[in-house]
């Protein structure tokens, strides 16, 4: 390990090993296998998964590649969590319901399948299995049974040991070493498969949502040219499309992927936002689940290959932050490598689409300058298209402009707003009234949410899995979003706030809003933004945001900025209305003031 990653293993890797490893090479040994070589910790590229072994070696009666991903357990015992077949639970083990580890593995051997381009015309060349070794007395995990399985996804435990040998076997021949086929799988180009392309094809390309209008559909041409040039003259080339909220930026994103899939160019699509990537997966993968793997991170390339896909989608670019690193990040990863670089080394066409008044983090840097400075000193050019056209906020790109005057973030401002046939915009006097009109707007068959300014704590659920009510305001009080990746009760999980049934109930914040719309949007502003001298001052205090409140190099005028953007954001969700609410009484007025009533 320390060889490989430049890392030390944990105590906890070295113990895992340590119980599973010997084991499992001792049943190679025995079935004959000696020769077939283990590939340890094996990374999926453009992931952080990792599989425990990866059997290398040659088919029995094909004399081709073979290959085993293996998933190690070292449980006893384990049962059905509360009846469902993917969820297990493992008496003594901290961290809640496990995947079921044949799940696991399948997933493992799909993600192979699309991404491995060495195999990716080698059909049988994959099988996967689960060995539970310390489970003797079948009945301790006779629960499992029930999970489906095939060949990239069987289940032993130490009472079938025989017939996992069997099976180890039948896959592998115990006549010929195995580091060829090792050496193959380890240095395969990554990039997804000609199958997984033509299903990506089929499943976006044809979906009604994302038909083109004007200078949508001119980025997209820009782009497919731009591709076909750089293909032909073995080139490199970078392509920026800007736009403000609702310009259609994504949906040229998911046309591009459907597209270029079509034509057969390897391509990918990135985002740094986990609600915007998580719903773009469910949309664009609901029929065809293995769709979902083309929709990754931005975070997640830092180990790919130098122009390994023809094309890399980047949307929201505007949220590529200064390294990939975080605390989570391997030590053999941590590097200085801006992210940016990881990212236009990864194509040869990266394609970024932005909006740079949606930067709302420390550390956020996808900003149309910044992309060009890094082109011009590798030596590319940039092609900018620029989108004109408002589908948000009901086309209005008078309302846009007021919020930005509004906000002072574009010159000119605060005016009075005129009103606009198209959008409507109210100012209510309490939290109980906006929540009131956005309910009357819901009944009558309107989607609606509520968000607000990240100006209250923010608790776990409790521990009978209902939500804390922090956003508190007089007699008024409602939960945050939910933090994580699973409904609590009849609210959706944080990724699908915006888009699934039950999130009217929580209040939402910039990060699950951003890159969402809903027909009618209600708005907090919290007391980090108040109205004083003829126009709105950031009250560094009042923010009870954790990116704002760690970071210490961010000074007053960054988080100035940052505040305001975060407001432009959740003012410009609504594509129906907007109702307004200050905590601040002169901020009312003052809202008063310049929104009269229709």
């Amino acid at each position: 390990m320390l060889f490989t990653t430049g890392r030390r293993a944990s105590e906890a890797e070295r113990k895992s090993w340590g119980r599973s490893l010997p084991v499992f090479a001792r049943d190679l040994v025995d079935a004959g296998l000696g020769d077939v070589e283990m590939l340890i910790e094996y990374h999926l590229p453009l992931t952080s998964q990792r599989a425990d072994v990866v059997l290398a070696g040659v088919h029995p009666n094909t004399g081709a590649p073979s290959y085993v991903v293996v998933e190690l357990k070292q449980w006893s015992s384990a049962y059905r969590f509360e009846g469902s077949p993917e969820l297990v639970e493992v008496p003594g083990m901290p961290g809640g319901p496990k995947l079921h580890p044949v799940a696991q593995v399948k997933g493992y051997c799909d993600y192979l399948a699309d991404f491995a381009r060495a195999i990716e015309d080698q059909p049988d060349a994959l099988a996967g299995m689960a060995y539970l070794h310390n489970a003797t007395d079948p009945s301790t995990v006779s629960d499992l049974r029930a999970f489906p399985t095939g060949v990239t996804g069987r289940l032993f435990t130490g009472a079938d040991r025989a017939d996992m040998l069997a099976f180890l076997q039948s896959r592998l021949s115990a006549d010929s070493a195995g580091h060829a086929a090792g050496d193959t799988l380890m240095r395969s180009a990554v990039a997804p498969s000609q199958q997984l392309l033509k299903v990506a094809a089929a499943e976006v390309r044809d979906r009604p949502q994302f038909h083109l209008l004007g200078n949508q559909q001119l980025a997209v041409d820009l782009v497919l040219h731009n591709v076909e040039q750089a293909r032909s003259a073995d080139s490199k080339r970078v392509v920026v499309v800007t736009g403000g909220p609702g310009s259609g930026k994504s949906v040229i994103a998911l046309s591009l992927v459907g597209e270029l899939a079509r034509r057969g160019r390897t391509v990918l699509h990135a985002t740094g936002s986990r609600s915007f990537t998580q719903t773009l997966r469910k949309v664009a993968g609901h029929r065809a689940p293995r769709v979902q793997k083309m929709f990754k991170y931005f975070n997640q390339f830092m180990t790919a290959e130098r122009n390994g896909l023809d094309v890399l989608v980047l949307d929201e670019a505007h949220r590529i932050r200064e390294t990939s690193v975080d605390r989570y990040t391997k030590a053999e990863l941590r590097t200085d490598r801006p992210q940016i670089d990881e990212l236009v080394a990864a194509a040869r066409v990266p394609v970024f689409l932005l909006d740079e008044h949606q930067i709302v983090r420390p550390g956020e840097m996808g900003s149309l300058e910044q992309i060009q400075q890094h082109a011009q000193s590798l030596g590319l050019d940039v092609q900018h298209v620029h989108l004109g056209e408002q589908f948000r906020c009901g086309g209005s790109e008078e309302y846009v402009l007021w919020v930005k005057q509004l906000l002072g973030l574009e010159e000119g401002g605060p005016v009075p707003w005129k009103g606009d046939p198209q959008f409507d915009v109210r100012v209510a006097d309490s939290p109980q009234e906006l929540e009131h009109l956005l309910s009357q707007q819901a009944e009558r068959g309107y989607g609606a949410r509520m968000t607000a300014g990240y100006c209250w704590p923010w608790s776990d659920a409790h521990k009978d899995g209902t939500l804390v009510p922090d956003v508190v305001i007089g007699d008024w009080s409602r939960p945050w979003n939910v933090k994580g990746d699973r409904r609590v009760g009849d609210a959706p999980p944080s990724a699908l706030w915006a888009t699934e049934d039950g999130g009217f109930d929580q209040v939402g914040c910039v990060y699950t809003a951003q890159g969402f719309e809903y027909d009618w949007n209600g708005v907090i502003l919290g007391p980090d933004l108040v109205w004083r001298d003829g126009r709105f001052t950031t009250v560094r205090a009042a923010n009870r945001d954790p990116d704002f409140k760690n970071t210490k190099k961010i000074g007053d005028v960054r988080f100035d900025k940052l505040v305001r953007n975060v407001y432009k954001i959740l003012l410009t969700r609504g594509m129906v209305g907007t109702v307004i609410y200050s905590t601040d009484e002169q901020t009312r007025v003052a809202l008063r003031a310049l929104i009269k009533p229709r």
